[in-house]
């Protein structure tokens, strides 16, 4: 590993902590309003970062957290695909 390297940390919109950016995932709102799941985090449009963990998940789902932060009504497809990448990841 590099020391001088710094590793990029992106605050979780749902617990407000600050953790390496490979540990959480980016929701997406494109300029045209859709919201997606961006594994790459490259696309462009408005991001929102969320700890992979099915708890975080469900608590920015409950608390509306992800709609908020994008500005726009985020389906429960979203929260479905969250999920399922949280699990596949940890299994």
């Amino acid at each position: 590993m590099n020391p001088g390297r710094k590793i990029p940390l992106r605050k979780c919109v749902a617990t407000g902590e600050m953790k390496p950016k490979k540990e959480m995932v980016r929701v997406v709102r494109s300029s045209e309003g859709d919201v997606s799941v961006d594994a790459s985090g490259r696309k462009n449009g408005r991001g929102a970062y969320i700890t992979l963990d099915k708890e975080s998940i469900l608590l920015a789902k409950k608390k509306n957290i992800l709609s908020n932060q994008l500005k726009t009504k985020v389906e429960d497809a979203i929260y479905d695909e969250l999920i399922q990448l949280a699990e596949s990841k940890h299994s």
